[in-house]
């Protein structure tokens, strides 16, 4: 899919993102122009409840498809270089790699934790209990998200099956930048977000053998990374001829030292050149920014030049993202799949049009749905086979309306919403709808910055009604949510020593403009949104920009190749009534902890 017009003779390269349910690729100029983009989606097993898994041999294989397809038809020798970003999920390898099973089945094709998957809550709880030195660095508290619970639970559960073969454990961004050039360095980005690694000491042997783990430390740590690169850096002689071949490129072009899709996005938003949009930022450096990463789930980078302590924030991380800048990391799960009110059963697939739709196309089809973007009847009938959809259906009388409603007029059942809520508001701001009815989002548990995984979602407010307007107003109640917690975490980092005036939004709930008017108005700063809405795939761009040498340094491919789309921003006059509702928001969360006391007490 070409979208940038005829471009002057220069240089390319392509940016690989690998999300939760696609795999996607774009092709990038060094003006940080998209000029080809492709997806292909990827299988998910979840054999049982909080236990997802993929395969790595699934997922390059999809690096491999849509990276032909996005060079088709171009010279490849203008092609310079090769940028990779994935989810932070655990990949298993042996001693000559080759996959591992990291299931009770032995099924060896599934040899990937997924980043969502919240098996090791036990494990992660007996290292919250060790309270070492390195835990100031995720927030205070590790999350069940990261590797060193997935780890000791393999070790644990799978001793003979995975854990006693295994030779190599790889971040998926890792593993990918490996499968392309045969190099085993892990990206910095990758290892002091989620393995304990730190930049500026390496590793900590006094954690492994404290959690249990103290086989890791053996051949220098050669399981789990012992040469580490910072993010841009090329790997050993560039693709190798077998990778090459795979995936349409010319073999030796640069490859570069991977990040997590989430920092990547924020490498593609962060840095834009925000001169002439009247930006309190414009006259403050880049650490006033808050980038937001909405996709599967919704992260909050926020950078400053000395390391700031946040609790229930992950970070300090030093060079992780940009570098010479330390990283805060908050984080809202699954935001991208929040159910609506678990209590009913009404779940909505995504609150974007793009990631709900097309995902869900992609997962049930199992074709690239590209080609039928204009044919919304289609994708409309297929989206009611999603597991997720069929909660709605199940649960929702007003659903078969709302689909009928949105396939006739062919749009996605978001942009529905968003119109259906624009004619019931009458008068008064779209916003006012809410005031009897709240919602605390966190049905995944609390990332940030509560770092509590027990915490549940709530719904207070509800009625008998079950019409359109009622399925629209719990809809706009849960956008409201996720927009107060961004507004909760930047409080947090605030307090710490951050100072915050704009957001930078990228990923698929960014294009949900309901979704960024709420962040505006709940937050009272400006939302800056990119040129090109695919930011995340600019990041990995940027990365094999900078691989290839063509730029002096990760900040000036930033500033050359990210760019302001549009600013949108708050509504100081509806400041008082968030303001209120912000309120609710934090006492519904004290409630449940008041709940659970009673019910838990003697």
């Amino acid at each position: 899919m070409m979208s940038g017009g005829d471009q002057e003779p220069g240089h390319y390269y392509v940016g690989i993102d690998v999300g939760t349910g696609s795999v996607r690729a774009a092709l990038v100029d060094q003006r940080g122009v998209l000029l080809a983009f492709a997806e292909q989606p990827i299988k998910k097993w979840e054999p049982q409840f909080n236990h997802h898994e993929q395969s790595s041999e699934d997922i390059w294989a999809a690096c491999c498809l849509v990276t032909k397809k996005v060079v088709q038809g171009i010279d490849v020798r203008r092609i310079r270089g090769l940028g990779f970003d994935a989810t932070c999920s655990l990949v298993v390898l042996d001693k000559h790699f080759h996959p591992l099973p990291v299931n009770y089945e032995g099924d060896s094709s599934r040899n990937i934790i997924m980043w969502l998957d919240h098996r090791a809550v036990s494990q992660v709880q007996r290292i919250n209990e060790t309270k070492h030195d390195v835990l100031q660095y995720v927030g205070g508290v590790m999350s069940v998200e990261m590797q060193a619970p997935k780890l000791l639970w393999l070790k644990e559960n799978l001793r003979e099956t995975c854990w006693d073969k295994a030779g190599h454990f790889f971040d998926l961004p890792d593993f990918l930048s490996w499968k392309a050039t045969g190099v085993t360095a892990r990206s910095l980005c990758s290892l002091v977000c989620k393995w304990t690694y730190s930049a500026e000491k390496g590793w900590d042997d006094s954690f492994w053998k404290m959690i249990g783990l103290e086989d890791l430390i053996g051949d220098n740590y050669s399981k789990i990374g012992n040469l580490v690169l910072p993010p841009g850096a090329s790997l050993g002689s560039g693709l190798t001829p077998e990778a090459a071949k795979e995936l349409g490129l010319p073999s030796g072009i640069a490859v570069a030292a991977s990040l997590i899709d989430a920092h990547a996005g924020g490498l593609g938003v962060i840095g834009a050149d925000v001169r002439g949009h009247g930006l309190a930022c414009e006259g403050q450096p880049v650490t006033s920014r808050l980038a937001v990463i909405c996709g599967t789930s919704s992260c909050h980078m926020g950078i400053s030049k000395d390391p700031i302590f946040v609790p229930g924030v992950w970070g300090p991380y030093f060079s992780a993202m940009i570098p010479g800048f330390w990283l805060n990391e908050g984080g809202q799960s699954v935001t991208g799949k929040l159910p609506i009110s678990k209590s009913l059963g009404f779940y909505l697939p995504s609150l974007s049009p793009v990631i709900g739709f097309w995902l869900t196309y992609s997962q049930n089809c199992h074709q690239d749905p590209l080609p039928l973007l204009c044919s919304m009847e289609h994708a409309c009938a297929c989206i009611l086979h999603s597991t997720e959809i069929d909660h709605v259906v199940q649960g929702h009388p007003a659903f078969p309306e709302l689909q009928a409603k949105a396939t006739a007029r062919c749009q996605s059942i978001y942009a529905y919403l968003n119109s259906h809520l624009d004619l019931i508001k009458k008068a008064q701001p779209v916003g006012f709808l809410t005031v009897d009815l709240h919602v605390w989002p966190d049905f995944h548990g609390n990332r940030s910055p509560l770092a509590d995984l027990t915490l549940k979602g709530m719904v207070t407010g509800l009625t008998l009604s079950q019409d359109l307007d009622d399925l629209a107003i719990l809809y706009l109640a849960t956008v409201q949510a996720i927009a107060f917690g961004t507004r909760f975490i930047m409080e947090a980092m605030e307090a710490a020593g951050h100072s915050l005036s704009s957001l930078f939004l990228c990923g698929g709930l960014s294009k949900n403009p309901l979704f960024v008017q709420m962040h505006a108005d709940v937050t009272g700063i400006p939302v800056v949104l990119s040129q090109e809405v695919e930011s995340v795939l600019v990041g990995a761009a940027i990365l094999g920009a900078c691989a290839s040498g063509d730029f002096t340094s990760v900040q000036d491919a930033m500033a050359r190749m990210s760019k302001v789309g549009k600013v949108v921003l708050p509504r100081h006059e509806d400041k008082k009534y968030y303001d209120k509702k912000y309120q609710v928001f934090l006492r519904m969360v004290e409630h449940q902890k008041e709940y659970s006391a009673i019910m838990n007490g003697t």
